[in-house]
């Protein structure tokens, strides 16, 4: 295994005013209203309010009847699959989806996922080509869960330097899928902080609270499957690179 380098300077921030477990409660017990849609999104995704007491906050809702069916993942299944990223996100200490839930809403079951307000001041482009360790915490993330769509405006910049992902419904196929604009670190070796969270993550999956979740929400074959990508990035010790047999890019790649 190649030496791995140094772990990233910045740490894993929430969003202002509001921790994790707090922002669970809320998406999870609050009052979900509508407020519109998202129109350039693929799927039907809902900009809505949820409220809970005296807390509320805007949120995103993607409801399963508002899936659009594709080829190579099963119907309906895809709420499920970024409830499963955040878990994923949650048990690597990084923090890279936001606070995500699966729920009913007004359309139906759903995830629904805490809204992010960016920093507008951001060159999307540079931070995508960057060299930034946060994104390539990201990175590590996506081989991880084998995200079928890393756009580069699935990156959510905070003006304390964190990096949130969204859009992670096409997560967590058994084939070999990983499609990014995130291929700068190809072959390189993993930083330090990246091969003790993989080592964590695969105890996790194999007999911990993550493998337990994740099969709540996936298929046996496809956390088995999870499971064998952690261990490959550990015994390799590099970033991996394109499938031959998949393209590397998705379009648009922004």
């Amino acid at each position: 295994m190649t030496a791995p380098e140094s772990e990233p300077a910045v740490k894993p921030s929430n969003p202002p005013g509001m921790h994790d477990e707090e922002a669970l409660t809320l998406l999870r017990d609050g009052r979900l209203e509508v407020a519109g849609r998202l129109v350039e999104a693929t799927n039907m995704t809902l900009y809505c309010s949820v409220k809970l007491g005296e807390r509320s906050a805007a949120c995103v809702y993607k409801p399963v009847r508002g899936e659009r069916p594709l080829w190579d993942f099963p119907d309906g299944t895809l709420a499920a699959r970024e409830v499963a990223a955040y878990e994923v996100s949650q048990a690597t200490g990084w923090r890279i989806v936001p606070p995500t839930v699966y729920r009913e809403g007004p359309f139906g079951p759903g995830m629904v996922q805490l809204w992010i307000d960016t920093e507008r001041e951001i060159d999307l482009m540079r931070l995508v080509k960057s060299r930034n360790p946060v994104v390539r915490r990201m990175a590590v993330f996506d081989a991880v869960v084998n995200n079928a769509d890393r756009k580069g405006g699935h990156l959510l910049p905070l003006p304390t330097g964190h990096v949130y992902g969204v859009d992670h419904g096409v997560c967590f196929s058994v084939e070999d899928k990983l499609r990014t604009v995130l291929w700068q670190w190809r072959g390189k070796p993993l930083a330090r902080e990246a091969v003790a969270v993989l080592a964590k993550l695969e105890r996790d999956l194999e007999s911990g609270a993550l493998g337990r979740r994740l099969r709540e929400l996936l298929t046996m074959a496809e956390v088995e499957a999870t499971w064998q990508r952690v261990r490959r990035l550990l015994d390799t010790g590099v970033h991996p690179y394109p499938s031959e047999g998949w393209p590397a890019i998705p379009w648009p790649p922004i």
